[in-house]
C-alpha cells in the first residue's frame, strides 16, 4: 500500500492531466454535434469490422456442413438425370409416368486415402457397408469415372481406381457412339488410353468421351474425358486413342456410389443363358 501511495503522489501530474482530458473530452462531445457525430461514425466502423470478422470465421466454421449440402442437391441432380431410369415404352415420356423406372441410386463419400503414383491404385472411402455401399459399385464424381468397389467394411470402403492396370470400363465417343474399352497403363494419372476403335472411326482431338451403359456398374453418358491424339499400334487393326481424364485423380476428396438397382435381375437373366452371356 506504501509503494501505491509513492507511485500516485510520484505521478500525480500525469494522472490529473489523463483526468483533465477526458473531462474536456466529455464536454466537447456533449456540446458539438460533429463530434458525437464523427465518434458515432468510428464505433460504427469497428463494430462493423468486428462482425463482418465473425461471419467470415462462422462461415468457415460451417464451411463442413455448406459441403453437405452441395452434395446432397448434386446427388439429389443425379437421380434425375434420365439415364438413370429405364424406360419400357418408347411412345410415353412423362417423368411421373409407371414406364420409368429408377435404375441407379446414389450416395456421396469423402476420399479419406489415395494413392495416383502405382501401378495400381487405390481408394479408402469414408462410408461402408452400414452406409449402404456393397462390392462391385460405381464410383464417379461430378464430371468422371473414378473406380469400383471392391471391399467394405461397416464403416469404410475400398475402392480400386481408374488409376489400376486391372480397371477397364466400357466407353463411346460421343459424337458417334462408338464402342471401346478404357484402360490405364501407367505412367500419367490424367491420362489413360481407349482401345478397339474401329479403323473407319472419325476421330478429331477433343472428342468427348462418355461411359457406354453396357455394364452393371456404371450408369450411360458419365463423362471421361477428351481424346487427345489417336494411333494404330503394330500389329493391331484398331485405334487406340489417349483420353486426358475429367478429373485430377489427386485432388479426388468427394466422390459419389453408384448403386445399380436392377443388377441382380440382369445377372440371373444372363447368366441363365446357355454357357452364360460373355461381355
Amino acid at each position: 500500500m506504501r509503494n501505491l501511495f509513492r507511485f500516485i503522489r510520484r505521478y500525480h501530474f500525469f494522472f490529473l492531466f489523463l483526468l483533465l482530458q477526458v473531462v474536456a473530452l466529455l464536454f466537447t462531445l456533449s456540446s458539438q454535434h460533429f463530434h458525437q457525430a464523427h465518434l458515432f461514425h468510428s464505433s460504427n466502423t469497428l463494430v462493423g469490422h468486428v462482425y463482418q470478422t465473425y461471419n467470415q470465421v462462422s462461415g468457415y466454421m460451417h464451411l463442413r456442413e455448406v459441403n453437405q449440402q452441395l452434395l446432397d442437391e448434386n446427388m439429389r441432380l443425379l437421380e434425375r438425370q434420365r439415364e438413370n431410369f429405364l424406360i419400357t415404352d418408347q411412345q410415353v415420356f412423362e417423368h411421373q409416368d409407371s414406364v420409368f423406372r429408377r435404375r441407379y441410386s446414389y450416395l456421396n463419400a469423402g476420399v479419406i486415402n489415395k494413392s495416383v503414383n502405382r501401378r495400381n491404385n487405390y481408394l479408402t472411402l469414408n462410408k461402408g457397408r452400414l452406409h449402404g455401399i456393397e462390392p462391385d459399385m460405381g464410383v464417379i464424381t461430378g464430371n468422371g469415372v473414378a473406380g469400383i468397389v471392391m471391399h467394405v467394411s461397416d464403416n469404410f470402403s475400398s475402392v480400386m481406381s481408374l488409376l489400376h492396370s486391372d480397371m477397364m470400363v466400357s466407353v463411346k465417343i460421343g459424337k458417334n457412339d462408338h464402342i471401346g474399352t478404357l484402360q490405364w497403363e501407367g505412367g500419367d494419372y490424367r491420362r489413360t488410353v481407349m482401345s478397339y476403335i474401329p479403323p473407319h472411326v472419325d476421330l478429331s482431338v477433343g472428342d468427348s468421351i462418355f461411359t457406354s451403359g453396357h455394364s452393371l456398374v456404371f450408369p450411360e453418358n458419365v463423362f471421361v474425358g477428351t481424346i487427345e491424339d489417336w494411333e494404330i499400334r503394330r500389329g493391331e487393326n484398331f485405334f487406340t486413342a489417349t483420353v486426358k481424364l475429367a478429373i485430377d485423380h489427386n485432388k479426388l476428396s468427394l466422390v459419389y456410389v453408384v448403386k445399380n438397382l436392377m443388377r441382380e435381375e440382369q445377372e440371373e437373366l444372363e447368366s441363365a443363358a446357355p454357357g452364360g452371356i460373355q461381355f
